[in-house]
């Protein structure tokens, strides 16, 4: 008997734990989907055209955005410059390979790359090479000036810079095929 009660006191704590999991994941519809989708293209949009435009009224449409704001999916809305007329058309992806593994090494590294506004992105990779950066620049002199700048700052094994000739595709927006629905 005992062996019973104990067996369904650890059931229920399971499925207690379960139901806490599944508050805690973010659900979503196929008008979350929607509005999702619209917010990338244009931040900009009024509230009452991303309504109109799901088909909700524009109350539920806004409590919608604001908890998805709440719940961390939409991060922030910005503006997406044109490169070329802020003076910043050259792409350089650079491919970094540490001789140190230490987490206080990254902490360092990424103190050092914070302090580089030319720095956009910034990853952990996985592979022969380390780290990745894309650093944007108005010129190839630019750039060699970022980078005696950057190594002035902190060791690194090798660095590999590769030019961007021509952006083929650029986007923001996150591809929504595999949001999971509820």
């Amino acid at each position: 008997m005992l062996f019973w009660l104990n067996f369904l006191s650890l059931r229920c704590m399971v499925e207690s734990n379960r139901k806490i999991l599944r508050e805690l994941e973010v659900a979503f519809d196929k008008i979350d989907k929607k509005i999702l989708a619209l917010v990338q293209k244009d931040a900009t949009l009024p509230v009452a055209d991303v309504a109109r435009r799901v088909g909700l009224s524009t109350t539920p449409c806004w409590r919608r955005i604001q908890k998805m704001e709440e719940d961390g999916v939409i991060r922030r809305r910005v503006a997406v410059l044109d490169a070329q007329k802020v003076n910043a058309g050259v792409n350089v992806f650079v491919a970094i390979r540490a001789s140190e593994h230490s987490d206080a090494w990254l902490r360092e590294l990424s103190g050092v790359i914070e302090q580089f506004p030319e720095v956009v992105e910034f990853y952990r990779m996985s592979g022969e090479v380390d780290y990745m950066l894309r650093v944007v620049v108005p010129s190839i002199a630019a750039y060699d000036d970022f980078y005696r700048r950057l190594i002035g700052k902190i060791t690194l094994t090798d660095v590999s810079s590769s030019f961007a000739m021509e952006q083929i595709k650029y986007t923001t927006a996150l591809p929504l095929d595999y949001l999971e629905l509820s």
